[in-house]
């Protein structure tokens, strides 16, 4: 049975190559076996050999149709094999005999068929081929000594058989251990191929976005899921993270976690920004949050760094989490005008004329804590109540100077705050079109939260407006205390969830509704303030994204 022919399509590929090798090697020895034996040169010139001529030249012949017929009919390897090895042995016989037996040194020449059997063929046909060879310079050596009497001895021609029998053996295992190699090779390849196809289709459907990103902030190539979460167009390669200005929040993660590398994840939030021209185009309308986090590729050259970098959209997270809380949260609205309002005015009432009659330390203590109750579960009421209240867009521009100055006046006087504690940016004369009790109700909330957790050192509160990368009006509001936790920032926005005892739960997603009902959004972005220094950079700030042009 052929080799081949249990063999893979690569280890088959590479036979039919060492054959054609084999056939041109024969053509060459086949040329110089022609001038070297069919070509006499004497004092009368050049003559041909008339003995051993005709036989060179038909196995010169015979090596060329042979290489044809394995370039252009790629069949029956075993028997074209099989044919050549024949050839081989029957024309080197053939001039064996012509030139004189073993005194021509000749029987060199059966070494070359014998190791092409070796290699290409089984193991039975390369010994049988041995065993021929031998066979042949063994008769040959006992037809000389009974016949012709001169003496010689078959030692020769057996050592020159050992030397083919050995040398069979040890071509053919190291060739037998070759051909293993190249065929695990193959099927190792074609493995990885495999896996290479699994993983495409599995990078390609899967929801998180995954770039790859070298040391010096190179992305090599990202899934689909990335360019839609980004808004690239195109395929994802052939820029750096810092070119991009949109890209810019993501760009500064990776770079701090590269210089401390962590487990931790980290949010950002990518703007709405346009790219036409330049190794990035993209384009992204609406802000989208992502969680990111790193991993390092183990690489042999450390110049060849590279870090795989996953993203996930929260945003689709925290919408669809909303949802399910507002379907419950319209069912309470519906029924708590008489259902908890009534009864908690009720109470309100009974607990004021009870402290009338009740003068005692503990009943004025007892009935402060109902009275303060009664007092969070009214505001509770009230937050819950205003966010059925939508208005119409107001047509009148507010001017964010003469607002924000008249803003923080109320808001320090009603925090008994010092007027270098907040800080105002510049607004210039930008104006907006957003309802101004609307306006004040969602700053008054942010800031708030941020006199919560300021240090109340000059500054420390700072408002600020800003322009995207479209070019769109912001307003960033933020303090010097401790950012907010990534398990908070996945809550943030949600109703009735808070982490202060006195809080509602109710305050920044009153706030986002209200800008979202004034076209609007509001978001919290973890970055840096470039402009600030010392305890007053801090690590967050809520940012107020109008959909208006500066």
């Amino acid at each position: 049975m052929s080799p081949a022919a249990v063999l893979s399509r690569e280890a088959r590929m590479t036979l039919w190559r060492s054959l054609q090798t084999f056939t041109v090697t024969r053509i060459v020895i086949a040329l110089v076996l022609l001038l070297y034996l069919g070509v006499r040169i004497t004092d009368g010139g050049v003559r041909l050999d008339a003995a051993n001529t005709p036989a060179c030249l038909f196995y010169l012949v015979a090596a060329l149709v042979f290489g044809a017929l394995g370039a252009w009919w790629r069949r029956r390897f075993a028997l074209q094999l099989g044919c050549q090895i024949a050839l081989d042995l029957a024309v080197i016989s053939l001039l064996y005999l012509e030139a004189g037996g073993m005194r021509s040194g000749l029987a060199i020449l059966y070494l070359f068929p014998l190791a092409g059997a070796a290699i290409l063929a089984p193991l039975t046909l390369a010994l049988f081929a041995s065993a021929v060879a031998t066979l042949f310079l063994l008769l040959e050596t006992t037809w000389q000594v009974f016949m012709q009497d001169n003496g010689r001895s078959p030692m020769q021609a057996g050592l020159y058989g050992a030397a083919f029998f050995a040398g069979v053996l040890v071509v053919n295992r190291l060739a037998a251990r070759l051909i293993k190699q190249e065929e695990l090779a193959a099927q190792r390849g074609v493995d990885l191929r495999v896996q290479q196809a699994i993983n495409a289709i599995v990078i390609a459907d899967v929801g998180d976005g995954i770039l790859v990103v070298g040391d010096d902030s190179a992305v090599f190539t990202g899934n689909p899921a990335a360019r839609r979460m980004l808004g690239l167009e195109g395929e994802v390669a052939a820029f750096r993270l810092g070119e991009a200005p949109g890209l810019e929040p993501l760009a500064q993660a990776f770079s701090a976690w590269l210089r401390a590398p962590s487990e931790d994840a980290a949010f950002v939030t990518v703007k709405p920004y346009q790219e036409d021209a330049g190794p990035l185009r993209g384009r992204r309308d609406q802000p989208v949050h992502l969680k990111l986090r790193f991993a390092r590729v183990d690489t042999l050259d450390v110049a060849l760094g590279r870090s795989v970098v996953f993203m996930q959209d929260v945003s689709a997270i925290e919408n669809q989490a909303q949802q399910l809380k507002l379907a419950s949260m319209g069912r309470l609205t519906a029924s708590i005008a008489h259902e908890v309002r009534n009864p908690l005015s009720a109470i309100g009432h009974a607990t004021a004329l009870l402290a009338e009659d009740l003068h005692g330390p503990a009943e004025v203590r007892l009935l402060k804590i109902v009275g303060d109750n009664v007092t969070r579960v009214n505001r509770m009421v009230e937050d819950i109540l205003q966010l059925s209240r939508k208005v119409q867009p107001n047509g009148e521009p507010v001017q964010l100077a003469s607002f924000l100055a008249e803003l923080k006046a109320e808001f320090c006087e009603t925090h008994g705050l010092a007027a270098d504690i907040v800080y105002l940016g510049d607004p210039g004369t930008s104006a907006l079109r957003f309802d101004p009790l609307h306006l004040h109700e969602v700053l008054l909330n942010l800031l708030g939260n941020a006199v919560r957790y300021a240090s109340r050192e000059p500054g420390s509160i700072r408002i600020f407006p800003a322009l995207d990368a479209a070019g769109r009006i912001e307003l960033h509001v933020q303090d010097d205390g401790p950012g907010i936790t990534p398990e908070v920032r996945a809550h943030l926005f949600e109703p009735f969830y808070t982490t202060s005892s006195k809080g509602t739960g109710l305050g920044l997603y009153l706030a986002r509704e209200l800008c979202l009902n004034n076209d609007a959004k509001l978001d919290y972005e973890y970055r840096f303030d470039p402009t600030a220094t010392g305890p007053r950079r801090a690590s967050g700030r809520f940012v107020i994204s109008f959909s208006q042009p500066a």
